[in-house]
């Protein structure tokens, strides 16, 4: 499949911390010749802090970040060009947010998995500020897709190209800007 058959205006690879959003993301937008965008660079300091500390966010904190991500998919759509951001979107309010921020087609790629799996994936990370204690926060707020999304779940227990892999057919028939 050629990056031009592939290419809807977005992509979102979401899901809770841990299940792979940020490598399944590059390796989906090296496939589809598009920029990557990872969220979690767009929180601000004080939302990483608070998360750092154990502490969840709500939608007080939530909603200035979804803006900022909102935004940069925004900017690329409106050019013309598409984007795969990895980003949590864990409720369909957020979600909803974003398409609404798009300006064209959004596809949600969910990763999930197991609570185990999810925990394992966590406590063998180095340097992120997002801690194990606060996945049970984040399955608690997970609304997983519905059927009028657009998107797809896929099980985070194959390896990340295998994922890529089965996303790519999807995309094909997804609308391109």
């Amino acid at each position: 499949m050629s990056p031009a058959d592939a290419a809807p205006a977005a992509v979102v690879v979401m899901g809770v911390s841990g299940c792979g959003k940020s490598t399944v993301g590059e390796l989906l937008a090296a496939r589809i010749a598009v920029r990557f965008r990872d969220a979690d660079d767009l929180h601000s300091a004080e939302n990483k802090a608070k998360m750092a500390s154990g502490r969840p966010l709500v939608d007080a904190d939530r909603w200035p970040w979804l803006a900022d991500v909102g935004a940069s998919i925004r900017r690329e759509t409106a050019a013309g060009q598409g984007i795969v951001v990895a980003c949590s979107a864990l409720r369909r309010v957020y979600r909803d947010a974003l398409r609404d921020a798009a300006a064209g087609p959004v596809f949600f790629v969910h990763l999930h998995g197991s609570r185990h799996l999810l925990a394992g994936r966590l406590g063998g990370r180095a340097g992120h500020f997002m801690p194990v204690g606060l996945l049970d926060s984040q399955l608690a707020t997970l609304e997983p897709l519905e059927p009028d999304e657009g998107g797809m779940m896929v099980d985070i227990g194959r390896p990340p190209q295998e994922i890529v892999d089965r996303v790519l057919p999807r995309l094909a028939g997804v609308a391109v800007r």
